[in-house]
């Protein structure tokens, strides 16, 4: 079922764990994403890119998860976002379109204007009833790059931090703290720059980058307090390396579905397996149906 996310974030503090805010592109995998969450009993986000908007259309990709949402998933709780929003025009389209979080990300721009933007989107979202997600110290890397030294990972000032929360009213705060999009052999977690921002603001705190970043280090992220964790690179390489396989191993067939059909499958099994770490797995029940 569809809910705004503010229910799923309310438990997830209440009972200390995590939830999974998972990158979805196609129907494949926001049907992975949904199965995943049935089986596990899980609580999940289902998140949508400027990209995948493009790549499928916002109405499209808008009534898919909803529809999926209250018939695969008709018992669990899952909530639509939106994924690095560029521009106060996208990200106020996916408002209308019933989005029940976003997220703007202005982090590459100097401080004042990230602040600006960031407010607008907050002025037009209070109206809706749609929480904001706002971000400091853009987050580097590539959606589905995989292995390598990543130069430069950048880290959120603390201090830039309480002033953009404080001067935005954002919902739920996104900050650099040493990982990257995409899995990278250098990514970490700075857990003494986590206690910092954490000990200053009380908002939830969301974890971008959570692919290729060792499981302990992401138990003990959770106990110090992140609240969502974003997955996305280990959804796209589980889905495209089963694709490849079934092709290889398929080369003759002509039937798209028989194709694609197990990459369902192999996005279920990898987002189940984040939702134990996280320990949002058996954790539904907490809104009934």
């Amino acid at each position: 079922m569809l809910v705004h996310i503010k229910e799923l974030i309310k438990d997830a503090q209440k009972n200390g764990y995590a939830l999974g805010s998972f990158n979805i592109h196609n129907v494949e995998s926001v049907l992975g994403v949904a199965q995943a969450a049935v089986s596990a009993g899980s609580p999940a986000i289902i998140q949508v890119s400027e990209s995948t908007i493009k790549y499928i259309g916002l109405k499209p990709i808008t009534h898919l998860v909803t529809t999926v949402a209250k018939n695969v998933a008709a018992k669990v709780p899952i909530a639509l976002h939106l994924d690095h929003g560029s521009s106060f025009v996208s990200v106020t389209e996916c408002i209308n379109t019933g989005f029940s979080s976003v997220h703007i990300d202005a982090s590459a721009l100097p401080l004042d204007e990230n602040i600006k933007i960031t407010r607008q989107v907050i002025d037009f979202a209070r109206a809706k009833k749609v929480w904001v997600q706002g971000e400091i110290g853009s987050i580097k890397g590539g959606h589905g790059d995989i292995g390598g030294h990543l130069d430069d990972i950048p880290k959120a000032d603390p201090a830039e931090v309480v002033e953009f929360v404080k001067k935005t009213r954002v919902d739920t705060i996104a900050a650099a703290i040493g990982t990257a999009h995409g899995a990278y052999t250098n990514e970490d977690i700075d857990f003494k720059l986590l206690a910092e921002i954490r000990s200053k603001i009380k908002i939830p705190f969301v974890l971008h980058g959570g692919s290729g970043i060792d499981d302990q280090l992401i138990r003990r992220a959770i106990k110090e307090g992140v609240n969502i964790i974003n997955i996305g690179t280990d959804i796209k390489v589980a889905f495209c390396r089963t694709l490849i396989d079934n092709c290889k191993k398929n080369p003759g067939e002509t039937d798209p579905r028989k194709l694609l059909s197990p990459t369902i499958g192999a996005v279920e099994a990898v987002v189940i397996a984040k939702m134990k770490l996280f320990g949002s797995a058996g954790r539904a029940g907490f809104l009934k149906v």
